[in-house]
């Protein structure tokens, strides 16, 4: 089990998810860790509206059988189209997938400020396939925006936790997506 540092002894956080594969092993962490995460799902970029709903039931269904609380934050493609408009052409782990994250980081650190959670982090920061760097980059600006909120930057890659995903994905039969979530991430298989 990965022994976690977290600032403050604080034992209250709020958790961003992108789907239940890369949430379920770091949420098994923080709870051996005496963490009670609150899990929020705020992930406007997935497309299309059916794979969003799946992967939004995976991950409630996850957090349901652990007894956790689940906030569905709104989806709002459209918006975070404009959002990105203009980088639609970048690479994977280019300047839309840095401003993907700010986008997702800063919605996360306002429901925190709204709602008494002083420290907050990211599942995006499990994926070999993101930047560390750019999330948390990301993560700290939208804490700077927030007084009182505080970016934990865990790396949730070591510790075992890549390893025990994989058994906690086929324990659950997860559906386990192929792309990041956005159109410009999606490639068809032929």
């Amino acid at each position: 089990m990965l022994k976690l540092d977290l600032p403050d002894g604080i034992k209250k956080v709020l958790l961003h998810a992108c789907c239940a594969p890369c949430s379920s092993a770091i949420i098994e962490c923080l709870l051996q860790n005496g963490i009670r995460p609150t899990v929020f799902y705020f992930n406007p970029n997935i497309f299309p509206l059916e794979e969003y709903e799946i992967r939004k039931a995976e991950s409630q269904r996850y957090v349901d059988t652990l007894e956790l609380d689940f906030v569905d934050a709104d989806y709002n493609h459209v918006a975070w189209q404009e959002q990105i408009k203009g980088l639609e052409k970048e690479p994977e782990r280019g300047r839309r997938c840095v401003e993907c994250f700010r986008i997702r980081m800063l919605e996360t650190a306002r429901y925190a400020f709204e709602n008494g959670f002083t420290v907050f982090t990211t599942t995006l920061a499990s994926s070999r396939w993101k930047n560390l760097k750019d999330i948390f980059a990301a993560g700290n600006y939208a804490a700077e925006q927030f007084e009182g909120v505080r970016f934990w930057d865990q790396n949730w890659r070591k510790g075992g936790l890549s390893e025990r995903r994989l058994e906690i994905i086929a324990q659950y039969d997860f559906y386990n997506q192929q792309y990041c979530g956005c159109e410009f991430s999606f490639h068809k298989k032929e």
